[in-house]
């Protein structure tokens, strides 16, 4: 999955997370660069990758582009990831939630 090594970079994790505790509204990039100080240019190749991984998408508002987590990409990563919790014995996999 290309999501992975798209989220393997510390700079992309982090805007992803950011951009998932602003659901539904999403950021404006120049917001986005500030709240993780780096430059826009470099937020842009990263927000480009996080695109081209399907985890975030955008639209234009105005002079802004607005950039938001992709909720239906985020949910199919979470299923992939827990799909064979626990050797896919769902009585163990609740047990250790609970514990």
């Amino acid at each position: 999955m290309r999501a992975f090594g798209a989220l393997a970079q510390t700079t992309r994790l982090e805007a992803f997370r950011v951009l998932i505790a602003h659901e539904p509204e999403g950021l404006p990039a120049g917001m986005l660069a500030e709240k993780l100080s780096v430059p826009p240019n470099t937020l842009s190749t990263h927000l480009r990758a996080l695109q081209d991984a399907g985890l975030v998408v955008s639209r234009r508002d105005s002079r802004q582009i607005i950039y938001r987590a992709h909720k239906g990409q985020i949910d199919a990563l979470a299923k992939f990831l827990m799909k064979d919790c626990c050797c896919a014995t769902k009585g163990r996999c609740l047990a250790r939630r609970k514990a």
